[in-house]
């Protein structure tokens, strides 16, 4: 590189640096005028300032001095201001641009100041280069750095966010005598409409990985409810989910198991529509009982605390229930294929009211099927279906959703 072309460098450098200040305040008003994530408040805009300033300075510093680009970092304030984008969910994409915008601007300065200076139109050409080079590099530089700080910073904030609103709503959900303004402000939401609460959770050993599978299947329950739910993570494999609204919240549930088959790693426990500070307790208490059950049995995407209710009752007492239904349903308890058949056809059977023509209908066979496998089943009872019926129907909806076959 030739001599006199560095001493240009170092020229220019010190008359942008004489007009640092005008610069920075031209940059900035810049960066708010165009950007949207920069109009912030009076104290974030003075962080911005500051972050602008330090790294005009420093741009400056390493051409005036030729601080070699290995010994640059990024400036305090400008990670600060990294780490405050980050705080405020601002994209970094936004803070990325700003950069890119802003060395635009002081290559135009420096040309600027270049042309002040009388020189072979070689020269000039040279020293532009190398100014562009030069502030290219320590842009390039300081945003691998500034990526880094964001990310990191993100994280931190986010698992802090998430820790305090766990912290907050286990808060509301468990202590006794809350009242419903106390609660709102622990939450800071209303809670005097209606609320839908749902237990999102990965299935043991999947292999997807857990924050970004469930928040995709947060996204597929709020496109099924149409509206955003609240969020907590339990854990890292659990979400709890919250819709709330003035009017009673509905879940297209048929969507969202449609949806969830591309997320075969993930089932949704949904509770029952219920008002106020005691219905968002006790749609989520209804959410975790229906959970509770389809952990229990081999239950589909979706499990909805209505159609599973009586079988949450009996969750807990798992091994006395498997042995009431033994001494109820005998061998029709045993585990296999013809068992299975015989179990289902009684069930349909009895839940159409004792039509062997709806049976059938719903089954997809012929009735005499159905009635083949009624006697077949009645056989193995040893008594007719229409004997004990209340307590066959409970004990064969308890065998379905809680799993009770092949149970020691």
């Amino acid at each position: 590189m030739n001599v006199s072309v560095d001493a240009v460098v170092r020229d220019v450098a010190k008359r942008i640096e004489a007009g640092l200040g005008h610069l920075t305040a031209e940059m900035t008003g810049m960066f708010i005028e165009v950007i949207p994530e920069f109009r912030h408040d009076d104290a974030v805009r003075q962080l911005m300032i500051a972050s602008t300033s330090s790294n005009l300075t420093a741009i400056v510093d390493m051409l005036a001095l030729g601080i070699s680009l290995d010994d640059i970092t990024v400036p305090p304030a400008a990670a600060e201001y990294a780490r405050r984008f980050a705080q405020l969910d601002l994209s970094l994409e936004a803070l990325l641009r700003a950069y890119r915008l802003g060395e635009h601007m002081f290559l135009q300065r420096a040309v600027e100041e270049l042309q002040k200076i009388e020189m072979p139109a070689r020269d000039a050409l040279s020293t532009t280069s190398r100014v562009a080079l030069l502030a290219n590099s320590y842009i390039d530089r300081v945003i691998e750095g500034l990526i880094d700080i964001y990310e990191d910073e993100r994280g931190r904030w986010s698992a802090r966010s998430d820790a305090a609103r766990a912290a907050s709503v286990r808060a509301v959900l468990e202590t006794e005598g809350l009242d419903l303004t106390s609660a709102e402000e622990m939450l800071s939401i209303s809670l005097r409409g209606w609320h839908l609460a749902a237990v999102i959770w990965m299935l043991p050993g999947a292999s997807d990985p857990g924050a970004v599978t469930l928040q995709a299947a947060a996204g597929m329950l709020a496109a099924a409810a149409g509206r955003a739910p609240l969020l907590v993570s339990a854990d890292e494999q659990t979400l709890w989910a919250w819709i709330s609204s003035a009017g009673k919240p509905a879940v297209d549930l048929e969507r969202l198991e449609s949806d969830l088959r591309t997320r075969p790693a993930v089932r949704v426990a949904v509770g029952e529509p219920s008002t106020g500070l005691s219905g968002f307790r006790q749609t989520f208490q209804e959410a975790q009982r229906a959970r509770g059950v389809a952990m229990a049995g081999d239950a589909g995407a979706v499990t909805r605390y209505t159609d599973v209710a009586l079988a949450s009752l009996l969750i807990d007492r798992v091994p006395d229930v498997r042995a009431w239904a033994g001494r109820v349903l005998g061998d029709l308890l045993r585990d296999d294929e013809n068992m299975a058949r015989l179990r289902e056809t009684v069930q349909v059977f009895l839940d159409t009211g004792g039509s062997f023509t709806d049976a059938a209908a719903r089954m997809h066979v012929h009735k005499n099927t159905v009635h083949y496998r009624v006697r077949k089943a009645e056989e193995v009872l040893g008594h007719p279906l229409s004997q004990n019926r209340l307590h066959i129907e409970v004990a064969l909806l308890a065998c379905a959703q809680l799993g009770l076959v092949g149970r020691s």
